[in-house]
């Protein structure tokens, strides 16, 4: 994709929304882990759920019916441990990101790659 004379790769893409986690995580505006992200999607504080692609069928799928209950976006996304790096932690198979601007912004990357992997097909 060609945008103000920049080119956009999947993995330039990927490194923005490991950027914005990250930004989420300084700001306090993110929570990580299955207790504290299923908490933040019930209180209804969660904007976006991000699912690491290399989850257990079981957390993908749990973490899927809660959102979708909820109304949150859920998307599989990541491994665990570059999930986890983004937040300056250990492995993470789940997050929440709380705030809608940095929710919506990683959602406009999340498309983006979306696309980009059905052109492929």
């Amino acid at each position: 994709m060609m945008q103000d004379n920049k080119v956009f790769t999947c993995e330039s893409v990927s490194k923005k929304i490991y950027s914005y986690i990250g930004l989420a995580q300084k700001a306090g505006k993110a929570v990580a882990g299955e207790f504290l992200t299923e908490k933040a999607i019930q209180e209804k504080r969660a904007e976006l759920v991000l699912v690491s692609e290399e989850a257990s069928a079981n957390t993908r799928k749990n973490f899927i019916d809660s959102a979708t209950y909820y109304s949150v976006p859920v998307y599989l996304f990541g491994g665990k441990e570059e999930l986890g790096r983004a937040m300056g932690k250990e492995f993470r198979a789940s997050l929440a990101i709380l705030d809608k601007g940095l929710a919506t912004a990683i959602m406009k990357q999340l498309a983006f790659l979306e696309h980009e992997d059905q052109r492929r097909r």
